[in-house]
C-alpha cells in the first residue's frame, strides 16, 4: 500500500473533527472512518471517507444545480442534471444541464460547464477573432460584459449563444425548433451570471 495513504486519511480526519457538525449521514461515515483508522483497517477507513466524499458532492450538485434557470411562462422542463464525477468530469469538468421545451415543439438547452481542462482551448476560440469570422453563420455576442458567439444558419430553426464567464466558465444556450432568437436570449437573461461566477471561485 502507498505510505502515503495513512498521512492522507490522518490529514483529512483531523480536518473533520476541527470542524464538527451535527449527526448526518457524512458524519456518520467520517465517525466511521476515524474508528476504522484507530483499529488500523486502513482500506475501511478509505472506503468509508469515499461515501462521504461522494455524499458532500451530492449536496454540491444540489446548490449547483439552482443556477439553471426555472422554466419561462408557457414552457415546461426535464429535472436538471448534474456531472462532475467518474471519467467524463475528468474531461468536461463540472456540467450542469436542464432541457426545456414548449408544446409547440420548441426547445432550450442550457448548460453550465466549469473546471474542465478543456477550457483554455474554449477560452481561445471564444476571443479569437480569426475564429469569430470563420463561419458566416457565426457572430460575436457580449452580453452583461461577457463575450462570446451566437450562431444561426440561414433560414434555420436552430439558435445557439455561448458566453464565457469570468474567463473561465462556459454558459451555453441552445435552441431548435424555434421562430427566432427570442427563446434562447430570454433564457440567458433568466441565468443568474453573478451566482455563477460565484459558485466556481474568483
Amino acid at each position: 500500500m502507498n505510505k502515503t495513504i495513512p498521512k492522507i486519511v490522518a490529514a483529512m480526519l483531523a480536518v473533520s473533527l476541527a470542524h464538527p457538525a451535527a449527526a448526518d449521514e457524512i458524519t456518520d461515515e467520517l465517525d466511521a472512518a476515524r474508528s476504522a483508522y484507530d483499529s488500523g483497517e486502513l482500506r475501511k477507513a478509505i472506503q468509508s471517507l469515499q461515501v462521504a466524499v461522494a455524499s458532500i458532492q451530492e449536496k454540491i450538485n444540489a446548490d449547483l444545480l439552482k443556477l439553471l434557470p426555472k422554466p419561462l411562462a408557457g414552457w415546461q422542463a426535464d429535472e436538471p442534471q448534474a456531472q462532475s464525477t467518474g471519467i467524463a468530469a475528468m474531461i468536461a469538468g463540472t456540467n450542469l444541464s436542464r432541457r426545456y421545451y414548449r408544446d409547440d415543439g420548441e426547445e432550450v438547452d442550457v448548460s453550465i460547464m466549469a473546471d474542465s481542462p478543456l477550457m483554455p482551448m474554449m477560452t481561445l476560440m471564444l476571443s479569437n477573432p480569426m475564429f469569430m469570422q470563420s463561419s458566416p453563420s457565426t457572430k460575436i455576442y457580449t452580453y452583461a460584459g461577457q463575450r462570446g458567439i451566437i450562431e444561426h444558419e440561414p433560414d434555420s430553426d436552430k439558435w445557439a449563444i455561448s458566453l464565457l464567464v469570468a474567463g473561465k466558465i462556459l454558459v451555453k444556450v441552445d435552441g431548435s425548433g424555434l421562430k427566432d432568437k427570442a427563446p434562447v436570449q430570454g433564457y440567458l437573461e433568466a441565468i443568474d451570471l453573478g451566482a455563477v461566477e460565484n459558485a466556481f471561485g474568483s
